[in-house]
């Protein structure tokens, strides 16, 4: 079981270039600049971890996933391609959003993407035209820096101009890992519910852009968008917000002018 997370990755086989790393990466290498307050607290509230010897070893793990997530960042800035983190629980619209903007945006995109168990989403991508890996992490509840490495031997990064990593549907330890990206985009859905945010604020103090999907079901919903932004906006004062739906286009078109303007200021 993970120390950090209680996610059941114990023996999970990634696959990835580097064995000597997996049994201690897929446990514990939690928490690059967004994540340590996590993994603090966890330590905190959770007595077996709190002892020098383990927290010794889960630095060790969070600094060789850190050097990785920075390999893949050299990576995606030798090829001039802006690397972007999406991130939400499941079913907040992810692959949906990429399957819609393609037909629209005027960059190209390849996307990694994570998934415990099946390659539906890269093939919905791949239907789109979309250059698509899959990673299946098994019961692994997030990507990370080694995983998207593995992932990036399969893209051609030439041609491209973002990358996103479509993470793994959850509000807990994506956030704790850096994958090499530049950018997080996380995502929160009409249907969900309130306080989304205020109950996961190590995920929502992550994001560079928070976009609000489905917003077209605000009518059928008690959903107090406005009170939302302002948990988000208490949590992290800077943060950039958006409303999507894909029923409207110009809202599509928000979120390519957000890339475009994070793609000039590089």
């Amino acid at each position: 079981m993970c120390k950090d997370c209680g996610c059941t990755i114990a023996g999970q086989e990634h696959n990835h270039h580097d064995h000597e790393h997996h049994h201690e990466h897929s446990h514990d290498h939690h928490h690059h600049s967004h994540g340590h307050s996590h993994l603090n607290e966890n330590i905190h509230h959770n007595p077996r971890l709190n002892d020098a010897k383990t927290i010794s070893v889960i630095q060790k793990i969070l600094d060789k996933n850190d050097h990785e997530a920075r390999h893949n960042r050299a990576h995606f800035d030798n090829h001039k391609v802006l690397g972007i983190n999406l991130m939400s629980s499941p079913g907040s619209g992810k692959t949906t959003l990429l399957e819609h903007i393609v037909d629209i945006a005027d960059f190209k995109f390849a996307v990694v993407e994570g998934d415990l168990e099946t390659s539906r989403d890269a093939d919905r991508l791949k239907a789109k035209g979309i250059d698509a890996v899959q990673i299946q992490t098994g019961s692994a509840c997030h990507l990370d820096a080694f995983m998207v490495h593995k992932g990036l031997h399969d893209l051609s990064l030439e041609n491209i101009d973002v990358c996103f990593v479509e993470n793994v549907g959850n509000l807990v330890c994506p956030a704790s890992y850096d994958v090499g990206t530049h950018l997080n985009i996380v995502m929160v859905s009409i249907p969900e519910g309130e306080d989304k945010i205020a109950k996961y604020p190590v995920m929502f103090r992550s994001a560079d852009l928070i976009l609000f999907t489905k917003v077209d079901l605000l009518p059928h919903f008690e959903y107090d968008i406005e009170k939302e932004k302002t948990e988000a906006r208490k949590l992290k004062p800077n943060v950039d917000i958006l409303e999507v739906s894909i029923k409207d286009k110009q809202s599509l078109q928000n979120v390519i002018d957000w890339i475009n303007f994070k793609r000039k200021m590089r």
